[in-house]
């Protein structure tokens, strides 16, 4: 049950990602619309959660990452493997997504098609494809192409080094090594925006509970959804969720807190009998699969999706008063869905084939003993 859930919420957080965004990038704002109709209302009501959805994957994140480093620690190459395990993650998806992005904008017109063009805008630039690629993102370079989600990849590649560092300052052997990690973590600290290690606290929690099991009943579990929803809906509605800030974290920690209890409450197997959860099960692990590339793909093919409607339909908004521009914005949300799917079927769904590839290159075999030559063997 608790991996059901937690693959459902990482499918429909990236899809409420891809459908604000879609919604914010081909429709008028909200606040700028006199008489909004009830229907766009409860369209942009339901696509307002992006900011909560970003939280459920640095949670999640934290988790899985986290708790699988804290199973392994100790172990021979643990950390070898660890940080093979995290670029071949990224990259594996990154790096196509990228020269994807380059392909998008010599397309509709973003960079010149001259190879001097790369270099022509800042956010297609060399320096900022290879920053992306290192989490440099809104540290010291743009977001390549202009893609904003890209920003949540900088907090993530950071807390994948912070982490193992911080694990090593209270399990590393001697003094020099939790001495050595306690100063490159300061570093880091020193290095990285105030927000941006502010917010690994939420990553931090979500490792955390990978360790906590709590054992409580079905209603239990009801009451403890119903809050999560509740204060979600809340922080909606009365809180910042334009950005990350220090002055957002409290409320965003008062959301993840309810996830978390959840999800330890959740080490029930699942019901093989019951055909609803079996479905639901299989839905949220469809989902899961290729929310990485979802959240990465989306803002390219919207902007590809809108250079097509201004130059064959001559517009790039839609109207929210028309019924029949709701059932556009629904297809192309589908659209979005399904490039993201086919581009996972490429990519994605190779990670782990490449990670065994580098693993097998760069990880020397541990526990069997060397042979040493004899001179008189008996």
């Amino acid at each position: 049950m608790q991996s059901l859930l937690m693959n459902l919420l990482r499918g429909l957080a990236s899809l409420q990602v891809a459908a604000a965004h879609l919604r914010a990038e081909i429709y008028p704002g909200l606040r700028g619309l006199e008489e909004p109709g009830l229907g766009y209302m409860g369209l942009a009501f339901f696509t307002g959660f992006a900011h909560q959805a970003v939280m459920v994957f640095f949670l999640i994140s934290g988790w899985l990452v986290g708790g699988s480093l804290l199973d392994k620690i100790g172990k021979p190459q643990a950390l070898r493997s660890y940080a093979i395990d995290r670029v071949t993650r990224l990259w594996t998806v990154l790096l196509p997504m990228l020269v994807m992005m380059l392909g998008i904008g010599l397309v509709i017109g973003s960079i010149a098609p001259e190879p001097s063009g790369l270099g022509a805008s800042d956010e297609f630039s060399a320096s900022a494809f290879a920053g992306n690629l290192f989490g440099l993102q809104t540290i010291l370079v743009d977001k390549f192409g202009g893609n904003y989600p890209l920003w949540s990849l900088a907090n993530e590649t950071w807390y994948y080094i912070q982490f193992p560092l911080l694990v090593l300052v209270f399990t590393g052997r001697g003094i020099l090594r939790p001495l050595a990690a306690a100063a490159a973590l300061a570093l880091t600290v020193a290095f990285l925006p105030y927000v941006m290690t502010l917010y690994f606290g939420i990553w931090l929690l979500g490792a955390a509970f990978s360790r906590i099991r709590i054992d409580c009943g079905f209603w239990t579990r009801i009451a403890v959804l119903a809050v999560a929803m509740a204060v979600s809906v809340y922080y909606r509605l009365t809180g910042v969720n334009d950005d990350i800030l220090p002055e957002s974290f409290g409320q965003d920690l008062i959301c993840t807190i309810p996830i978390v209890l959840l999800l330890a409450s959740m080490h029930a197997p699942i019901d093989r009998n019951s055909v609803f959860l079996r479905r639901l099960g299989a839905i949220g692990k469809h989902l899961s699969e290729f929310s990485f590339t979802l959240y990465v793909l989306h803002v390219p093919v919207i902007d590809l999706i809108q250079h097509i409607g201004l130059t064959q339909f001559g517009r790039e908004k839609l109207d929210p008063g028309s019924a029949a521009d709701f059932a556009i914005y629904f297809g192309v949300l589908g659209i979005l869905m399904l490039s993201a799917w086919l581009s996972y079927l490429v990519f994605e769904r190779n990670t782990y084939r490449v990670r065994r590839l580098v693993k097998r290159l760069l990880l020397q075999p541990q526990g069997k003993p060397v042979a040493k030559p004899m001179l008189f063997p008996k």
